[in-house]
């Protein structure tokens, strides 16, 4: 007996057992059908309903469901006539929960509005009489860009992984190449990494969860079966799979019971799968719902702008951006660079942080103006991740060039004048 446990501890302390410097990192991304990016839909839905009359509209525009009800509240002050109602009914439908079964229905769902004006306290801090470049932020916080040289995106192949695996299933669902699929989907990708020096690279993807709501048709076994043909073979990179690559698909066995009716949504709760998967950081402000005069969206988008550009430059392998504000204040409180020792040759955070602010105006206002944040492009971004997108409404996704030789020429010229 002793024998028996001492070997089961042993396998255990095994499990995961890598060579030295080497990690396993897991991102998680979910589907438009979860509850919580359901919510997320509705008020980005909402959002743009309201520029699309009015593009000064200030929205701050929050959603809940649990079974058949869905709840609109917030702020909004705008000169649009929007049918919120309406609105949330069509977001329900093009999520697809069009029947009771799958765990909404848009026809007979009970929706209720509860929305009042911005505060003008609020108002006259950030706009008041001021010039656009110098409207204020809409409310004080911390936001974080992030940038791995590991993808083409510049982004983290974990959480890159994941939302190629989403969309998949969302193309699958909707041109009913796997007319089984239920709206709601999880998905979950563990990668090995491993370090060399200051960078680290990927190695091989350790493991893959999928779990996707499914109609009672269907067996376990065929639902394993077509997610391999049509989703993993369609995803995941060849040159990072192996035979000890280990797939869990559908562990429950089953998942008839999804969306708002399984679990209860909220906006905003999904602020990790919306940015990064866990690497660099979060300031902990949700994107959705919110105008782009609300940092915690507008400048976040900023700081991944910044993050990839300096990437994209080649003046780091990747890079952290954190930059902080205060209600009504248009220029930034801080801004901070963390290369993790990747820098260039002859180039520190110093330099880096330096390079930032001679090339990126990050006021409110004019982020707002370079990137074109007053359109209707927002409902979106509500499910597949906010970064690593090529659409062009992802106008963060752009790098900028960055002139190093013109700013080390700018630089030298400082340092004889101030000799």
């Amino acid at each position: 007996m002793q024998q028996e446990e001492s070997n089961q501890q042993s396998h255990h302390k095994k499990k995961f057992v890598l060579p030295k410097g080497h990690f396993l990192f897991t991102s998680e991304s979910v589907s438009s059908g979860h509850p919580d990016k359901l919510c997320d839909f509705i008020s980005d839905s909402v959002l743009d309903a309201c520029l699309e009359q009015d593009p000064n509209s200030k929205v701050a525009c929050e959603s809940a469901c649990k079974n058949s009800l869905v709840m609109v509240f917030g702020e909004i002050t705008t000169h649009a006539q929007v049918p919120y109602e309406t609105i949330v009914r069509e977001a329900i439908k093009q999520v697809g929960y069009d029947n009771i079964s799958k765990g909404l229905d848009y026809r007979n769902a009970s929706v209720i509005v509860s929305l009042d004006q911005q505060s003008q306290e609020i108002n006259q801090a950030v706009v008041g009489s001021k010039h656009e470049d110098e409207i204020g932020a809409g409310d004080q916080g911390l936001m974080i860009g992030y940038a791995s040289d590991e993808t083409p995106e510049l982004m983290p192949l974990t959480h890159h992984l994941c939302n190629r695996l989403i969309s998949r299933l969302q193309e699958c669902r909707e041109s009913e190449i796997c007319p089984w699929m239920r709206p709601d989907a999880k998905v979950q990708v563990t990668v090995e990494y491993k370090r060399e020096d200051s960078s680290f690279y990927p190695v091989r993807i350790h493991n893959v969860l999928i779990s996707q709501q499914h109609d009672e048709k269907i067996t376990h076994s065929e639902i394993e079966a077509e997610l391999h043909k049509h989703v993993l073979k369609h995803v995941l990179p060849q040159k990072y799979v192996d035979e000890q690559t280990q797939y869990h698909l559908n562990p429950s066995k089953a998942f008839t019971v999804g969306g708002p009716y399984g679990d209860a949504g909220l906006t905003g709760r999904k602020i990790i799968v919306d940015t990064y998967g866990g690497w660099g950081g979060h300031g902990g402000g949700a994107f959705s719902g919110k105008d782009p005069t609300k940092v915690d969206r507008s400048a976040a988008y900023a700081a991944r702008w910044v993050a990839k550009s300096l990437v994209a430059s080649k003046l780091c392998k990747r890079v952290m951006i954190q930059v902080a504000y205060g209600i009504g204040i248009s220029e930034p409180l801080s801004i901070c660079v963390n290369s993790y020792g990747t820098q260039a040759e002859g180039l520190d955070d110093d330099d880096l942080s330096e390079i930032v602010q001679n090339h990126f105006d990050l006021r409110p206002g004019v982020i707002i103006r370079e990137l074109k944040l007053r359109r209707p492009i927002y409902a979106k971004t509500a499910s597949g991740g906010h970064f690593g997108r090529n659409e062009p409404e992802f106008t963060w996704e752009q790098p900028k060039n960055i002139n190093l030789a013109a700013w080390k020429a700018h630089k030298a010229e400082q340092q004889q004048q101030n000799q």
